[in-house]
């Protein structure tokens, strides 16, 4: 297996409520692939939307619909935090400076996210901050200044 991640994708409750909110975070979708699915590339990486309950099926598990979510006409209701324990994943989007912190954290709660933990210093010296996208999973916000991120958006660690 190579050292890399391919594609992350995030199960989702209403796919069309999951596509706007990225797009309104400036991503944009691939056009080529739409039918119950969303691509956006980001970098090297691919971030995929699926139906949650597609995506248990596609792996073989159970489906579990979360907690609090309520279903009318085929769409997910309004975005209200699941009751349940944290999952223990966060996805992270690093940016090149400390200030494009609050701008992205500004621009998900604009998109319809919820700000978890405004921009602040980091114990590790940097700049960082959490919210929640329209399908309650976890971001992270973050400028580390020992992380390089390259023209074409990929990051590194320190030699």
């Amino acid at each position: 297996m190579e050292p890399r991640i391919s594609i992350v994708t995030l199960g989702v409750t209403d796919l069309d409520r999951a596509v706007a909110f990225y797009e309104a975070m400036g991503l944009e979708r691939h056009e080529k692939f739409t039918e119950g699915v969303a691509f956006f590339q980001m970098g090297g990486v691919i971030l995929a939307l699926w139906p949650r309950e597609e995506l248990a099926r596609d792996a073989g598990v159970p489906y579990r619909r979360a907690p609090g979510v309520a279903v009318q006409e085929g769409k997910a209701a309004p975005f209200q935090p699941p009751e349940q324990p944290f999952a223990g994943v966060a996805l992270a989007y690093n940016t090149r400076t400390p200030e494009d912190v609050l701008d992205v954290l500004t621009r998900a709660e604009k998109a319809g996210g919820r700000i978890l933990k405004q921009a602040g210093r980091a114990f590790w010296g940097g700049v960082q901050g959490y919210f929640e996208d329209t399908e309650g999973n976890l971001w992270e916000v973050a400028f580390n200044p020992d992380f390089s991120i390259d023209e074409e958006g990929r990051i590194s660690l320190p030699a």
